[in-house]
């Protein structure tokens, strides 16, 4: 199957799985559309985050003024929706959202202490975004905060004048796009009602706030003790000579949640991209290497898959 909506939520696949449910009848779903750690370090995505996407408008005067004669006294939208946002997360790096977390299933210490085997260099982290520091929720590593945790990020934010040089205005409206990633069970239409409510009542008197979920998906995790799992761990060592390392992913993709709900499928997230290979920006790339150690660690799945599958069949 190939589509090409999943950066905008995968809107129209849910309906096409329902409407050919029978068509799509399968023991496993696999999807490629995941990294690994390295080909010397190998690992096999165990479980993704799901998104809660949102948009907010704050509005103050009903057009731009002169920031020389109503600054001071009228509401400035810019400055009020710097204060909200910045009120969404405390001193401590938690979503301040109440009701946020009520949902959050914590990962078991097995699963932690198989996920910590990950080799990481922070020194290396910081220096290959560009950073001289890292923050994040306290009581979880670097790795846990970007993998089993969620969080609450602004994904852009602008409002008033924002053209070259200098244009001395208060603004009419402010504007921000956040996002939510989240962990099981966390629901994504619930977590945006949960923001869309907690958001409007932080607007102090002389703004008005609207709040809009624009899409989102759930969260994933594929256990480690079963056929479909083992084959695939099986498959990269035969190949890469090392038994891989369980990852949680940072990243979603909203419709494995789906085809799980709709046509009842566990799916396996077998992929073989880097940390390097700059995804959703500039210079985008991924190895030759990597492609053909991928196509080689497929046709064994299969073949593990299909032996296993044997075995319970008797």
């Amino acid at each position: 199957m190939v589509e090409g909506e999943e950066e905008v939520g995968s809107v129209n696949l849910e309906k096409f799985c329902i409407d050919h449910k029978e068509m799509l009848a399968a023991d496993v779903i696999l999807i490629s559309d995941t990294t690994m750690i390295a080909l010397n370090t190998p690992s096999v995505t165990s479980g993704l985050r799901g998104l809660s996407y949102v948009q907010v408008e704050v509005t103050g005067p009903n057009r731009d003024l002169h920031s020389g004669l109503y600054g001071g006294a009228v509401v400035n939208p810019c400055n009020v929706l710097c204060d909200m946002v910045a009120s969404l997360k405390d001193k401590w790096g938690r979503v301040t959202i109440p009701g946020f977390y009520d949902d959050v299933k914590e990962c078991n210490p097995e699963e932690r202490a198989e996920m910590a085997k990950r080799p990481y260099d922070k020194d290396k982290f910081m220096q290959s975004v560009g950073v001289t520091h890292l923050q994040g929720e306290e009581g979880y590593s670097d790795l846990e905060r970007i993998g089993i945790r969620p969080t609450l990020d602004i994904n852009g934010i602008w409002g008033g004048y924002t053209g070259e040089g200098a244009k001395t205005i208060l603004p009419s409206k402010a504007f921000a796009k956040i996002s939510m990633r989240l962990v099981p069970y966390q629901n994504a239409e619930r977590i945006a009602d949960l923001f869309i409510k907690h958001f409007i009542s932080l607007a102090p008197e002389g703004v008005a706030v609207k709040a809009e979920y624009l899409h989102g998906g759930e969260s994933y995790v594929s256990p480690l003790d079963t056929p479909e799992y083992s084959s695939a761990s099986l498959a990269v060592e035969d190949v890469l000579n090392k038994k891989p390392i369980p990852v949680r992913s940072g990243g979603s993709i909203p419709i494995v949640s789906t085809f799980e709900k709709v046509l009842g499928i566990k799916s396996i997230l077998l992929g073989f991209g880097l940390e390097s290979d700059a995804i959703h920006s500039p210079n985008e790339n991924f190895p030759v290497e990597n492609f053909l150690k991928g196509i080689e660690t497929i046709v064994l799945y299969h073949r593990n898959y299909d032996q296993m599958k044997q075995k319970l069949t008797g």
